[in-house]
């Protein structure tokens, strides 16, 4: 990206670092910046730049995660996979729009790879990106992927192109029950990518014997194979924790298109490691159970380490709500083209990662930033909760216009509050 357009790029992110609101989901207007009109001119103007790729765009979110796979305790790393949809019924000014499921179900389709830290837990940043529309894929791979591909073909190619990002790290890929597809599973393996997939109840070989994946769970839990792993957080409650584990073998066939046919296929066998968790209240009532497929035979990674890397799955939600509803307002962009749309997404998504980035940082001068932008946002936190990121993204833009103000020559301190003790003197006796 040359120079001008990237010190652009650079006050776009500042611009995105504020908590929107349906009414007002634009860029902020930075301090200093006089004329609202020539600013959404500018930033009209880089969002349909030609000469801003997506693949210029996704390098510095890519940089952050070769950074922070620098510093990682583990030697995993987890990309998280899914998708969402973006909800555009409504704004007609947008001509390229596909129909998602049924024909009041209209918008784009984006695909997200989310990195994170496989010691920690941490979010990190988004490392690839597809957005679907009605008339192309704007994608951050070299190669978008077709149009009329299903979502899991996009998997593969990703997977492979992780290789070239230089994380030195191995990678986990973890993916939601709608990957449990036993061709695709065999697929990776045979590429040497490492996965974990939520399934649904599949028959197996365990122990020489063709059983149901629910038939072990039931006697995990009749021998009392299930061991405590501590505490976990579920809907906001602390619950306890256990998981079993077992090794199984996947050995049926599977379907495949063949020369557009779809064909029953024999495939090797394919060994991984069968992990089922679940959560308990206090009188032991099983509140969530999740039954996991993971092929990271490592003795040094617990059954607990696997399952808490599929729980941390779920920060890919709370970034598609960052983006959405919690912060950015993502559904209420105006820009007319998905095109313009996933430029914009990347610049927000880097705004997103500076405050997860914050919130996650434990660090003395860090938790006075936190304490100072909380105060600024004026939003009230819930009981034991310090911090949220769409609070600290409301209060890092009035941070940054209160610092503008004071910095000004012309500002005296004195006189602005007493400018404030005239407009509310019923507030400030």
């Amino acid at each position: 990206m040359e120079p001008r357009l990237q010190r652009r790029y650079l006050q776009l992110v500042q611009e995105h670092m504020k908590s929107a609101n349906t009414n007002a989901a634009g860029p902020a207007l930075l301090p200093g910046e006089n004329q609202a009109f020539s600013a959404t001119q500018a930033t009209w103007r880089f969002l349909a730049n030609p000469n801003v790729g997506l693949l210029d765009l996704i390098e510095p979110l890519r940089e952050v995660g070769r950074a922070a796979a620098k510093r990682s305790q583990s030697d995993y790393m987890l990309l998280a996979h899914d998708w969402c949809k973006i909800d555009y019924k409504s704004h007609t000014s947008k001509k390229d729009l596909r129909q998602i499921t049924h024909e009041h179900d209209i918008g784009y389709e984006m695909s997200t790879s989310l990195l994170i830290d496989g010691a920690n837990g941490s979010s990190i940043a988004p490392m690839q990106m597809h957005l679907k529309t009605g008339k192309a894929v704007h994608s951050t791979s070299v190669q978008a992927p077709p149009l009329d591909a299903h979502r899991l073909d996009e998997l593969t190619p990703t997977m492979n192109e992780s290789s070239e990002w230089g994380l030195d790290r191995k990678l986990v890929h973890v993916i939601d029950r709608e990957a449990d597809t036993l061709g695709r599973m065999r697929q990776w393996d045979q590429a040497g990518h490492l996965f974990l997939v939520r399934c649904d109840d599949r028959r197996v070989k365990w122990n020489g014997e063709s059983v149901l994946l629910s038939e072990i769970e039931e006697h995990f839990d009749q021998e009392i194979v299930f061991e405590s792993c501590g505490e976990a957080r579920f809907h906001g409650k602390t619950v306890s924790q256990e998981v079993a584990e077992t090794e199984v073998i996947l050995h049926r066939p599977h379907s495949e298109v063949v020369d557009g046919e779809k064909k029953t296929v024999s495939g090797d066998p394919l060994a991984v490691r069968l992990v089922v968790t679940r959560l308990l209240d206090k009188n032991d009532y099983v509140l969530a159970q999740w039954t996991l497929l993971c092929n990271v035979f490592d003795a040094s990674i617990s059954s607990y380490q696997i399952a808490l890397w599929y729980y941390w799955r779920w920060l890919i939600e709370t970034y598609f709500k960052l983006l959405k509803s919690h912060g950015q307002e993502l559904e209420q962009w105006q820009q007319q083209s998905g095109e313009a749309i996933a430029r914009r997404i990347l610049v927000a998504s880097m705004a997103c990662v500076a405050v997860v980035q914050l919130q996650n940082d434990d660090s003395e001068s860090a938790k006075k930033t936190k304490k100072i932008l909380i105060r600024l946002s004026g939003r009230q936190m819930k009981y034991g909760v310090e911090s949220t990121p769409p609070a600290l993204l409301a209060g890092y833009m009035v941070l940054l216009s209160m610092t503008d103000l004071l910095e000004s020559p012309d500002v005296d301190i004195g006189e602005l509050k007493r400018i404030a003790a005239k407009a509310l003197p019923f507030a400030l006796v």
